[in-house]
């Protein structure tokens, strides 16, 4: 069973990470993360999603509006947007605070719209078009080599990293200690993504975030400072079918090989 890989995606409140985590990173994620923008130049809002269409395709803008009932989650399913990635483009904090008529970007080229207390505006203010997201797979090189990463949990990899699974996952025991790979503030705590049981989302420096999916207890909160290897929960089974932590690392948004950046053991 792939871990956390479907449901980033609308960093946000969930995705993947529902089963894929990554959609996540999910409307938990989404719903925590994203940061609401929308485009528009002056006195012209940039045409948006109209989720009353029934289309799954992302609009030419690459901006929705959020309408009532809309949660990360619906909304990265409706277009496969993984939840990490709306959340991280959106910058939203609190997964649970989506606003009718907040305006959402859906993709790293999509404009952004000034924008106050990491929430979305529909203000016509001028706009700035967002940098291209990063590449998948970074190299350790550069800004990526200035975060001193460590592994999350003590158990062997039993599921690779792979475009469904979005990360890894590393067996162990219920109750096994989770710990920060790396120093930052947690984004989100908390079980609000379908799929992904308790989780954690902590961001670093440079656009990194991590996540830690399917824990027993969680021990940090919404907007709490960690440094490396804190512990920030317990390890669990908490919808999937064994004691497991699903990890993934995400850069600006994209899903990146745990691998490549954790120390060798």
């Amino acid at each position: 069973m792939v871990a956390g890989t479907s449901g980033l995606s609308a960093l946000l409140v969930a995705s993947q990470f529902s089963r894929r985590m990554p959609r996540i990173w999910l409307v938990m994620v989404v719903m925590s993360m994203a940061v609401l923008a929308g485009c528009a130049s002056r006195g012209t809002q940039a045409p948006v999603a109209d989720m009353s269409s029934g289309s799954a395709s992302v609009p030419s803008s690459g901006l929705y509006v959020v309408r009532p009932g809309d949660t990360l989650y619906k909304i990265s399913q409706m277009y496969n947007v993984d939840v990490s990635t709306l959340v991280q483009l959106n910058n939203i904090s609190d997964p649970g605070q989506l606003r009718v008529g907040q305006t959402l970007r859906l993709r790293g080229d999509a404009p952004q719209v000034a924008s106050g207390g990491g929430m979305g505006s529909n203000s016509g203010a001028a706009v700035e078009p967002a940098k291209a997201s990063e590449p998948a797979q970074p190299s350790r090189a550069g800004d990526a080599g200035l975060i001193s990463w460590g592994w999350p949990a003590q158990g062997k990899v039993i599921q690779g990293f792979s475009s469904n699974t979005k990360g890894v996952d590393i067996g162990g025991n219920v109750g096994d200690p989770v710990i920060a790979a790396a120093s930052g503030k947690v984004m989100y705590a908390g079980n609000g993504v379908r799929g992904l049981g308790n989780l954690v989302l902590i961001g670093h420096s440079n656009s990194f975030i991590t996540a830690y999916a399917h824990n027993e207890k969680l021990l940090v909160k919404t907007g709490q400072e960690v440094k490396k290897g804190d512990r920030i929960a317990l390890m669990g089974q908490t919808d999937t079918t064994s004691p497991r932590l699903h990890f993934e690392i995400r850069r600006s948004g994209t899903p990146v090989n745990p691998l490549a950046y954790l120390p060798e053991r």
